[in-house]
Order: structure tokens, then C-alpha cells, then sequence
């Protein structure tokens, strides 16, 4: 795999007592960041086209209810109206998904539903009533109504400015709400490389046939299998685009980055993580959510297995691209709580 360099701004504003510290890092890396305990500061990268500021990347070591309520403050929005928490409901009990008594507290201060949709590959959450009763073994109908945006069929949503796709196909039922909260469990994916918060908007509100539509890069809406790999990464922007600019502001996103295993919610049976946790994100862009995790990732003296799996799939690629079409900034400021 030929080497890549990424380069990122990381801003992190400290209180200690009544003084503010920022510390400001520009990392640089080809294939790997080692860890540093004092940073040094390199040249600044610039502000993208048309940026007159950098997204705000709201940070958290406390992986906990108040912690996570603490990242949704910090965004100072006010969902109105139908509020849709996207959650990934977990394949088995033993998959890292984010558990009901993390989430509870923020879903029941905003009256939200938790959605979700089919998969496109067969297991527990294939259709509708099997996928229920998942959600309600792994403990989320206890705390909210469940929704699956799919029940009832799909819908397209356009794709504008994309190179792969040109439509998207989202869950019927996407359109009963007008707010939605993404929450994500950020960890490595088996086929994406990393899922965040681009992979929740895109294949993790894409209907069972928008998901094959996704992963075909427009070839077929009836078979997940056989596309390209660089065309799948791509489409996951695409698809992701369409889902924001059909909501137009009315989404915020949030990562969790705990049990960061190599493998996805999606895998019944998975790795365990060999890495720490490292704490709760929220931004309102989330091109610039996801790599400020990933940029933790990288500077994480244990993630070297979690870099392995996004750089073996080329997954960076999606946030690269996302960056391209104008989902996100991968320029951001990172805030310290």
C-alpha cells in the first residue's frame, strides 16, 4: 500500500485553575504518528477554500453519561421538533455497541427515538422484527421507542457533487424527523477500515438496498458484494452528503471511542481491543469528528492494530473525500472539556 502523508491541526484549549493553556500541534506523518509527550509545533495548515474558521471538535476523557451529556452541551444546539438518535443496535451481545445505560440520560433529554436500519448481509438486524427484537435484547427499547427507518421501503435522496453516485436510498421513515442526533461508536470496520460518524450518516442510515447501492457504488441494489474498494470509501461520502444537505443544519454528531477493537459493531464475534479507550467527541461537521479520531488513534501509544486495520482498507480515504465533495473541514480546533 503506498504510504500517504496526512497532515492535521490540532488546538487544544486547557484549564489549569484560572490560566488557559493552548497547546497547538501540527502533525505531520507518512504511514504512522509516533506519540510524543512534548509536541512541537510545525508549519500551519492552512484553512481550507472558503473556511473562515475551523470546525469545533469538542473533547472528553470522562466516558461516562455526564461525559457524554458534557460534549452534547458543549455544541449549545437545541434539537426541536421529532429528534432521531442513529445508533448501531450491535449484531450480538457480545459486539462493542454502545450500551443503553451510556446513552440513556442525553436520548431521554432530547424525547428521542433511537433509528436504525436493516443490514444488507443477513444476520440479526436483516429484517425489521428480528432486528427489533435485537434492540430489544441489547437493552434500547428499555430506554427509548426504536425505529426502523426501513420498515417500509426506501427513499432517494439526491447526491449532488459526487464522482460515484448520484442518488442515495435512505429509509422511509428518515423523513418523519427533524432533527437527528448521530451517535457513533468509533472502532475499526472489517471492510471500511474505521466506522464513525461519515460511515453512521451514510451505510448506517442507507436502507438494506441503499447499503448494497453504497457498497456497489451505484451497480446494485440487491447485492452488497463484488464492488471496488476506493468506490465503496467514495460513495460512503457521497451518500453521507446527501443525508446532511437534505437536513441543512438540523444534525449534530458525536463518537465514542471506546472498545476500540479492530472490528465493527457489525461482527458478532469480535477482536478485542488492544488499545485504551480514549474518550467522547462531538462536532457539528463530521468529516472534522472523524479525523480528530483518527488523529488520536494515531497518537495513542497502543493504537498500532487499529492503524494497521484503517491504513490495510485504505479508510481514510472516505474522510478524504468527504473533505473533496464539502461534507467537512479535516482542519479543526480540538476543545479540551
Amino acid at each position: 500500500m503506498k504510504s500517504r502523508a496526512l497532515f492535521s491541526m490540532v488546538t487544544v484549549g486547557l484549564a489549569l485553575g484560572s490560566l488557559l493553556a493552548v497547546i497547538t500541534v501540527f502533525s505531520g506523518c507518512t504511514g504512522k504518528v509516533e506519540a510524543q509527550e512534548n509536541p512541537v509545533t510545525r508549519p500551519e495548515v492552512p484553512i481550507e477554500p472558503g473556511q473562515t474558521s475551523r470546525p469545533k471538535v469538542y473533547f472528553t476523557a470522562d466516558i461516562s453519561p455526564a461525559g457524554l451529556m458534557a460534549v452534547y452541551n458543549a455544541l449549545e444546539q437545541q434539537p426541536s421538533g421529532r429528534v432521531a438518535v442513529k445508533i448501531t443496535t450491535g449484531e450480538s451481545p457480545n459486539s462493542n455497541h454502545l450500551r443503553p445505560d451510556l446513552i440513556r440520560g442525553l436520548v431521554q433529554s432530547v424525547n428521542g427515538t433511537l433509528v436504525e436500519s436493516n443490514t444488507a448481509y443477513g444476520g440479526r438486524r436483516a429484517s425489521t422484527a428480528v432486528h427489533k427484537e435485537t434492540a430489544r435484547a441489547h437493552g434500547y427499547t428499555a430506554i427509548a421507542t426504536v425505529d426502523i427507518l426501513d420498515e417500509n421501503g426506501s427513499i432517494s435522496l439526491p447526491v449532488r457533487g459526487g464522482s460515484r453516485l448520484t442518488e442515495n436510498f435512505v429509509g422511509a421513515h428518515f423523513a418523519n424527523y427533524d432533527y437527528y442526533i448521530v451517535l457513533s461508536h468509533f472502532k475499526g470496520h472489517g471492510m471500511a477500515g474505521l466506522g464513525g460518524a461519515i460511515k453512521n450518516i451514510s451505510i448506517g442510515i442507507a436502507s438494506s438496498e441503499g447499503k448494497a447501492w453504497i457498497h456497489t457504488a451505484g451497480r446494485s441494489r440487491t447485492s452488497p458484494w463484488g464492488g471496488d474498494q476506493n468506490a465503496f470509501l467514495d460513495s460512503m461520502a457521497e451518500a453521507g452528503k446527501s443525508v446532511v444537505d437534505r437536513l441543512n443544519g438540523n444534525i449534530l454528531y458525536i463518537n465514542v471511542m471506546n472498545r476500540l477493537s479492530v472490528d465493527c459493531d457489525c461482527n458478532g464475534n469480535p477482536a478485542a481491543p488492544d488499545m485504551h479507550d480514549i474518550g467522547i467527541l462531538s462536532s457539528l461537521d463530521p468529516v472534522a469528528l472523524d479525523q480528530a479520531c483518527v488523529d488520536l488513534v494515531y497518537a495513542a501509544p497502543d493504537g498500532r492494530s487499529l492503524i494497521r486495520r484503517m491504513e490495510s482498507l485504505n479508510g481514510i480515504r472516505t474522510i478524504d473525500h468527504g473533505a473533496d465533495i464539502g461534507l467537512g473541514s479535516k482542519t479543526y480546533e480540538l476543545i479540551r472539556l
